[in-house]
């Protein structure tokens, strides 16, 4: 079941909030949550639920293992067992053909492939597992008496499928002592229907753009057109990302909890380091306070410093995916992030804004073309129409344009970079000068952002229901 789809927005959403008030002060109302968010993750996933089930079971042991045990040895066992877990449903096949691959050059017979379906959210829950036992083994919390809690912090439906990856220790007392409220209903609300706005009216126009030009050969794209690409799908990412992530914060918000933001607008960041500190921040948050702060951090020796920040970014692409384009993506990022401290940072803080920009923007896009394309020649086939290399022959831009995609485009870059509050703002100021201007600014701006949610919503809603494209990117990492 995914957000932007019509039997979660008529059906489970209207129950599970009506269900989430009538038990908001009764002492189930953790296991009814629980049950509801079973229900959301087996309706898509059916029998791999026991795969889930049995995770937060053998986590709920080893914590409380971890509780009695003066020892390393419990953590050890914990962790090893859950990246098995995550390695054998996300990795294996592709350790097979890896090594099928090798043994083919040395004349050996291959090893059997076994297909093993990769279940939906694996690498988040499994991060919300080790951030349980690791807050538990540092002394952070005690280990969780009541089952029913753990299980809802591990598969609490607005972020099981897709994050953000909520930390324990930001979650732990929601767990037991949250509210509900009018204003904070208004508030999730408003965060809710804005990124189901993203999601649908420019995620959606975007990636079925650019879903058309990763399908053609490179060869027959003109170099605007592979820009025109590459541009579409990194909006696409973001607005179905941060969309979606939008829409978690605003359901928790909806029932009683306070997710940590996940993007800060990452287009305006002018090094690859704060494009970092914007992007996926629960990720980067989880992996410098579980990874690079116990290798050393910034305490080592600057040797160590950028091997731990190879390792960081080696397992940031690993965890998208297992794919060599995944790993390539994740170390193109940590090459720079290096550069940066090697006196490339110094370099830009002294160039002009505009130049920051322009440098952060350029890697981020060229390393999207290993995110999205199917495997490493198509990657560099599509690099090479993007720097002209490649004979043209065949699309151009004007091929793939149309109302919806123009729209979408010019709305996706003003968001992109904050725009759309820049000009409230601007509008403020103007009618600072009036009290007259003031009030109806003020008028149009309480009564317009009413209507303006209002309409947003129906026309997603309408939108989603006629069976549009309608996918979720994150879903298969």
């Amino acid at each position: 079941m995914v957000f932007s789809s019509p039997i979660f927005l008529f059906l489970f959403l209207p129950v599970t909030l009506l269900l989430a008030y009538l038990t908001q002060h009764h002492k189930w109302r953790n296991s009814v949550l629980l049950i509801l968010s079973i229900f959301f993750y087996v309706f898509g996933e059916g029998e791999l639920i026991l795969l889930m089930f049995g995770s937060i079971t053998l986590n709920y042991f080893i914590g409380r293992w971890i509780g009695t045990s003066q020892s390393k040895t419990p953590v050890v066992v914990g962790l090893i067992l859950n990246l098995l877990i995550l390695g054998v449903f996300k990795y294996a096949s592709f350790v097979i053909e890896n090594i099928n691959f090798v043994l083919a050059h040395l004349e050996l017979s291959p090893l059997k492939m076994v297909h093993i379906k990769l279940p939906v959210g694996i690498s988040f829950y499994t991060f919300h597992a080790i951030s349980y036992l690791l807050d538990v083994h540092r002394r952070q919390y005690k280990p969780q008496k009541s089952y029913v809690d753990l299980a809802l912090y591990v598969c609490l439906f607005p972020q099981l499928v897709a994050g953000p990856i909520v930390r324990y220790k930001d979650i732990v007392l929601q767990l037991k002592d949250r509210y509900l409220s009018s204003h904070k209903f208004h508030l999730g609300l408003e965060r809710f229907i804005m990124g189901l706005g993203k999601k649908v009216v420019i995620a959606n126009s975007l990636g079925t753009c650019a879903d058309l030009i990763f399908e053609l050969n490179p060869n027959q794209l003109s170099t605007p057109t592979a820009w025109f690409g590459i541009i579409c799908y990194s909006m696409q990412l973001y607005f179905d990302f941060s969309g979606y992530s939008d829409m978690a914060i605003g359901l928790g918000k909806m029932l009683g909890f306070d997710f940590l933001e996940n993007f800060q607008f990452p287009y305006k960041s002018r090094s690859i380091r704060e494009f970092w500190q914007r992007w996926h921040i629960s990720l980067s948050n989880w992996f410098r306070d579980y990874l690079y702060i116990p290798l050393g951090g910034n305490r080592v020796s600057p040797g160590r410093i950028y091997l731990n920040l190879f390792i960081v970014f080696f397992l940031t692409g690993l965890w998208h995916g297992a794919s060599w384009n995944f790993l390539i993506w994740g170390l193109l990022h940590g090459f720079f992030m290096i550069l940066e401290r090697l006196g490339l940072g110094r370099v830009l803080e002294r160039s002009p804004k505009i130049i920051q920009h322009l440098y952060t923007l350029m890697v981020v896009v060229f390393a999207w073309v290993f995110f999205r394309a199917d495997d490493l020649p198509n990657s560099t086939s599509f690099i090479s129409s993007m720097i002209g290399i490649n004979n043209f022959d065949g699309y151009t831009i004007d091929m793939f344009l149309n109302r919806e995609v123009v729209f979408a485009f010019v709305a996706g870059i003003i968001l992109s970079f904050n725009g759309f509050n820049w000009m409230l703002r601007k509008i403020f100021k103007s009618a600072k000068g009036s009290v007259k201007s003031n009030a109806v600014v003020k008028f149009v701006f309480v009564n317009g952002r009413t209507v303006f949610f209002l309409a947003l919503f129906v026309y997603s809603a309408l939108t989603v229901a006629g069976g549009s494209y309608n996918p979720f990117i994150y879903f298969r990492f």
